[in-house]
């Protein structure tokens, strides 16, 4: 490690921070770390907020992460309300100046609102959870807006804590994300359960009295006591106006996560080259293998590996847990390595590049087996 860097910044203090840190750390950096971090918590787990912590309420077990060991200055609760690349100083939002020798910009994203109006509930950070399994204690009847797998989840959690549910999607529920297969297994189990499932070419909240209600393309009105939003997220790169870094809302980083050879981009907010063009993958299992790749790179410079990420994607809805290793949507129907329809199994599908996609539907399969499922040919 060049002597040169003796301090080092992290924005963020999500999985994507706290993996830079401790990689920075693993990499031999023994300076002076700083981790921002908006939220006044430590780093947790947030694919558990639309899964377990909707059903669990306060019990934070399933959402704590291992103590961890890079032994930095947290600042938490605070924002990075500036950068200067010239002079490599981080401004935040309460005066404080950080000079940094490295830089990692980790500041992830939030959730994309459909109006303005408080009554609309998203489901993005740990105080979102909390207040969320809050009005659901009452057993509202709950409107859903986007049939992702985030929407699809709370709708699951909203049914399990003995809600009614009313899912509205932009097209067939998990379509776009996982495929017509998969997609029609997870709508049949959802349906089974109870959930009622609208299609609609878009949606608009608007306020009735002292309620919220979603309008449908058509104008058709669905009623209910909650409306919470799924509807994607937008990355947290306004502090980052005046750097000119940001392209279209997002940072490109080269094959290594860096945007400069002294600063890197990691997370939601980062662009990547993939073998299918660059792009934004905003995953937990993404975050994590980025940090890694950007930690190395600060200290080590072209002599670290460049990101070789194969896409790993996991959700639990309905009674049913996904796990999915290589390129999503898929077409067309599987091979079953293991099991079969209606029960659980191993699946995989073959694409015309050459690759393929492993995926174990209610099926324990360690994750290094399913790459090597998604890697072999049938």
């Amino acid at each position: 490690m060049s002597t040169r860097v003796r301090r080092i910044v992290v924005v963020g203090n999500g999985i994507a921070g706290l993996t830079a840190a401790d990689s920075l750390r693993g990499n031999g950096f023994d300076g002076e770390l700083t981790i921002v971090g908006d939220e006044p918590y430590a780093a947790y787990s947030r694919p558990a907020l639309s899964k377990a912590l909707l059903l669990d309420g306060g019990d934070m077990s399933s959402h704590e992460l291992p103590s961890a060991e890079h032994g930095a200055n947290e600042l938490l609760g605070v924002r990075a309300s500036g950068l200067d690349v010239e002079r490599r100083v981080v401004s935040l939002d309460d005066g404080t100046v950080l000079p940094y020798d490295r830089l990692v910009i980790a500041s992830g994203s939030r959730a994309r609102r459909l109006s303005d109006l408080p009554e609309e509930f998203t489901l993005r950070g740990l105080d979102d959870a909390w207040a969320l399994r809050d009005r659901l204690a009452a057993r509202p009847s709950v409107a859903v807006v986007g049939g992702g797998p985030l929407g699809m989840e709370i709708a699951s959690g909203c049914l399990a804590s003995g809600c009614r549910v009313t899912l509205v999607s932009q097209g067939a529920p998990l379509i776009a994300q996982l495929g017509p297969y998969l997609a029609g297994v997870f709508a049949e189990a959802a349906l089974n359960r109870g959930l009622t499932v609208v299609e609609t070419d878009g949606a608009r909240l608007e306020r009735r009295g002292e309620d919220v209600r979603v309008v449908l393309a058509d104008n058709t009105v669905v009623e209910a006591e909650l409306v919470v939003s799924a509807v994607g997220d937008v990355p947290n790169t306004e502090w980052l106006a005046e750097t000119g870094l940001v392209e279209r809302g997002v940072l490109h980083t080269d094959s290594r996560g860096r945007v400069r050879p002294d600063i890197a981009a990691i997370g939601d907010l980062a662009a990547f080259t993939t073998p299918y063009g660059r792009r934004r993958i905003p995953l937990w299992s993404s975050a994590i293998e980025q940090a890694k790749v950007a930690a190395a790179v600060l200290l080590r410079g072209d002599e670290a590996p460049p990101l070789d990420f194969q896409p790993y994607f996991w959700t639990e809805q309905f009674g049913l847990t996904l796990k999915a290793v290589g390129r999503l949507p898929v077409a067309g129907e599987p091979t079953y390595i293991e099991g079969g329809p209606g029960g659980p199994s191993l699946m995989r599908w073959s694409h015309d590049d050459g690759s393929g996609s492993a995926v174990a539907l209610n099926h324990r399969i360690p994750i290094p087996r399913l790459r090597r499922v998604s890697r072999a040919a049938v």
